[in-house]
This record gives C-alpha cells, structure tokens and sequence, in this order.
C-alpha cells in the first residue's frame, strides 16, 4: 500500500470483524469488561461468527443497535488507544481481521485497501 494510509472506512460485503470466534479473539475478549464478555460469547454461532451476521448478504443485521463493542469508535476505550492513534489502529485491526479471515490476498483486503486509497487527502 505504499505505506500511505487512508481515513479507516468500513467497506461493504465484508464481515471480517463479525468472525466471533473466541479461540482466534483472545485478545479482544480480555479488553471486553465482564458484562461485555457475557455478551459477545453470547452472539458466537455453533461456527464461531457471530449470530447476527447474515452470510448471505454478508451483513450485521443489527448493525444500526449492535453492541458498543462492535463499534469501531470504541476500539480506543477498549484497547487503551490515544485519538490520535485510533485511525492506524482500527486500520491495522481491520487489515489484521481480513487477512485472518479471507487471507491476505483475498479480494475483500484489497478492496479495503482501496477504500483506504480513495480515503487519503490528495490521492484522488
């Protein structure tokens, strides 16, 4: 990516971060207070995405009521991150989670890396 990074921007059709899976999260459940906890094991379907997700449309069908964990505005109070460093950070979480999921050469990375292109001032 030419090491320039864009805005961070959620692209449609994805669905990474709606993989659950609480044996590849560890990390993101010990930053989830005990409540929040309770509630993310409880969206966690038989095959680790979460329950809400419909693979079809490859969507969150709660997505305007998900919980404030789901929320990327979130990942800096969760994980202990600066304002300043939240946009790297939720870009380096995302790219992180696609590859993961979809590996990292996977059409979804790099239409992510596109939105980020598209969402960095002056690379029009």
């Amino acid at each position: 990516m030419n090491g320039v990074l864009g805005s961070w921007t959620c692209i449609s059709q994805c669905g990474a971060c709606c993989r659950l899976c609480p044996e590849e999260r560890g990390e993101a459940l010990e930053a989830l207070s005990e409540d929040q906890r309770r509630d993310y094991l409880s969206m966690v379907g038989p095959d680790g995405w979460c329950i809400n997700y419909d693979s079809g449309g490859r969507r969150c069908r709660i997505y305007e009521t998900r919980p404030d964990f789901c929320r990327v505005q979130q990942l800096g109070s969760l994980f202990d991150v600066s304002d300043s460093d939240l946009e790297q950070f939720a870009v380096s979480c995302c790219r992180q989670q696609i590859r993961s999921v979809y590996g990292g050469r996977s059409r979804v990375l790099r239409r992510f890396d596109r939105a980020l292109r598209r969402s960095t001032p002056g690379d029009d």
